[in-house]
């Protein structure tokens, strides 16, 4: 049976003494104030020599890509899976929205045009994302599409000549204020007639300043708010070739099935997210039921309060063993199937709000003003079961991913 090691515990510890150092200190400013994430995110890659491994990871998938060895690539396991995901899980506990930046940047947009990208393109965008030196943002998602992301979409790519031009709006942009790099996701419009819904999908990288291209403010929400959301708008938009993922309108993996593979890897993600919502919110919670008197005894000794700690740990033990299941397999070099990924992600994204709505509970009133901290997680954890797909969404994948087999 898998579980931690002594280094994997050691690296938890080394990243604990860096959030406690670095990041608690801040988390009103990152709430509340001014105070973007970028900084500490570059300041933790600087620490802990990540900014290093990502340039070193960077020229072998780079020599791959030149030699053409996709086929080694995509057989490859993934041995430093756990060491991967215990640095998210440490910094879900103090701010999803912190993982959800860096995620967006260096997972899903440099994640994508290392996997599906020219050599040329990984070299002029992939390596700033991966070593964080700039921002990078996904863009699927528009106003009218929602949970029906690629059949709903509508911004759309015209040829002209040896360009495309691009007009349309995305919205819901992790990143999208201040990204330096783009993702682009747009239907091609050849004018042949095709109904929209069946057009085939292209994807651009796109940069911050192009003519044509407006990124909004900030949007305000409900949490993660450290983690700036936002929205595009092409008019006009003119790119050239060189900015088509993979050179071609055909690349192998892109395009449509490029989005659903990013869906995979971003819902077996989100139970490492829950892990750390849960283990915080019941490292506080058994914290305040010792020293939290009530009549003259600490509310921990009273069973409808232990009810809800053990219920706590129930789910905390539920989801580490997701955890620790997509770890195993990572390393065999085993591929969750959507059916797996989005049962994850649907089990998790609800045990970890259930888990925070339930120390909210515990606390009481303290539980409602943000000094306790409970009630910054459930705001934070409640966009675990919308983005990545909706509650409802990963049902119908879990279910048509069944039947078809």
């Amino acid at each position: 049976m898998y579980e931690w090691s002594e280094e994997h515990r050691a690296i938890a510890d080394v990243v604990r003494q860096f959030v406690d150092k670095e990041i608690r200190p801040q988390i009103d400013d990152l709430e509340f104030g001014d105070l973007g994430p970028y900084a500490i995110l570059r300041k933790m890659f600087e620490t802990f020599g990540m900014k290093e491994m990502a340039k070193e990871n960077f020229q072998r998938q780079l020599k791959r890509k030149v030699e053409a060895d996709d086929a080694v690539r995509e057989r490859r396991s993934d041995s430093n899976a756990g060491a991967t995901l215990i640095p998210i899980i440490e910094l879900c506990k103090v701010s999803l929205g912190l993982v959800t930046s860096m995620g967006v940047s260096t997972g899903l947009a440099g994640g994508t045009i290392m996997k599906l990208g020219t050599p040329e393109q990984m070299q002029r965008w992939g390596l700033d994302l991966m070593t964080l030196d700039k921002v990078g943002a996904w863009a699927l998602t528009e106003p009218d599409s929602g949970s029906d992301a690629l059949g709903g979409m509508r911004s759309s790519a015209v040829r002209d000549g040896d360009e495309y031009v691009i007009n349309g709006s995305k919205t819901w942009i992790t990143n999208g204020p201040f990204a330096d790099t783009i993702v682009l996701y747009v239907k091609l419009d050849d004018g042949s007639g095709e109904e929209i819904r069946n057009r085939k999908v292209l994807t651009f990288i796109l940069d911050s300043g192009m003519s044509g291209l407006e990124q909004s403010k900030p949007m305000r929400k409900m949490g993660q708010h450290a983690s700036p959301t936002g929205e595009l708008f092409m008019s006009d938009l003119r790119v050239g070739r060189d900015r088509l993922l993979g050179g071609s309108e055909e690349p192998r993996g892109g395009g449509r099935a490029s989005a659903k593979d990013n869906f995979v890897t971003e819902r077996a993600g989100v139970a490492a997210m829950a892990l750390g919502v849960i283990e915080e919110c019941l490292r506080l919670s058994v914290d305040y039921a010792k020293n939290r008197k009530l009549w003259g005894q600490p509310i921990g000794d009273y069973q409808l309060i232990q009810l809800k700690l053990a219920n706590m740990e129930v789910a905390r033990v539920n989801v580490e063993n997701l955890v620790f299941r997509h770890i195993e397999r990572s390393s065999a070099g085993a591929t969750p199937t959507l059916a797996e990924a989005s049962a994850m992600k649907l089990y998790s994204a609800q045990a970890a709000c259930t888990v925070a709505d339930e120390a909210i509970q515990l606390f009481g009133g303290n539980g409602y003003v943000s000094e306790f901290r409970v009630e910054q997680l459930l705001r934070d954890a409640r966009v675990l079961r919308i983005y990545a797909g909706t509650d409802e969404m990963q049902v119908v994948a879990i279910a048509k991913d069944l039947l078809r087999r």
